[in-house]
C-alpha cells in the first residue's frame, strides 16, 4: 500500500510540473510573438523616419538650388544695369544706387556676452575672496568684465562681426 501511494504521490507531483512547464513554455511563446510585434513597428517606424529624412534633405536641395538661380538672376540684373548705367555717359542721376547695405548681424556680439559673464563670475568671485564683500565683488566685477570683453572681442573678430584696425 506504501509503493501504491507513494507512486500515486511522485505521478500527481510529475504530472502538475509537466502541466507548467507547458504552461510557462505558451506563456513564453506569447511574449516572444509581443515582442516581435513591437520590434516590427519599431523597425517600421525607423524606416519612415528614414524616408521622411530623405524627403527633407531633398527639399532641402532643391530650396538651395532655387537660391542660387535666384542669386545667379540678381547677379546678372546688377551687371546690365550697372553696364547701362556707365554707357550711359553720366547723364543720368543714379540709377543705380551704388553699395547695396550689408545685412547687419543682430543679437548680443561675443563682447557683450564676454563682458556680462566675466562680470558676473567676477563679482562672485571677488565676493567670495575678499572679506568685504562689496568691494571683493566690485572689482572682482570690473576685472572680470574686462577680461571677457577682450575675450570676445577676439572670437568677433574672428567670426568676421567686427572687422580688424589696420
Amino acid at each position: 500500500m506504501k509503493k501504491i501511494l507513494v507512486v500515486l504521490a511522485l505521478s500527481s507531483v510529475m504530472f502538475a510540473c509537466n502541466n507548467k512547464a507547458k504552461e510557462e513554455a505558451a506563456l513564453k511563446q506569447k511574449e516572444a510573438e509581443k515582442q516581435l510585434a513591437v520590434k516590427a513597428v519599431k523597425d517600421s517606424l525607423r524606416l519612415d523616419s528614414f524616408k521622411k529624412v530623405e524627403i527633407a534633405k531633398k527639399e532641402q536641395a532643391a530650396e538651395e538650388q532655387r537660391q542660387a538661380e535666384l542669386a545667379a538672376a540678381r547677379k546678372a540684373g546688377a551687371k546690365s544695369s550697372r553696364s547701362y548705367a556707365a554707357s550711359s555717359g553720366g547723364s543720368s542721376s543714379s540709377s543705380y544706387g551704388g553699395t547695396q547695405p550689408t545685412a547687419k548681424k543682430t543679437g548680443w556680439s561675443d563682447a557683450a556676452k564676454g563682458s556680462v559673464i566675466g562680470g558676473a563670475a567676477g563679482a562672485v568671485g571677488g565676493a567670495l575672496i575678499d572679506k568685504k564683500k562689496g568691494r571683493g565683488a566690485i572689482i572682482g566685477g570690473l576685472v572680470g568684465a574686462g577680461g571677457g570683453y577682450l575675450i570676445g572681442r577676439g572670437e568677433d573678430r574672428k567670426s568676421g562681426r567686427v572687422q580688424p584696425k589696420n
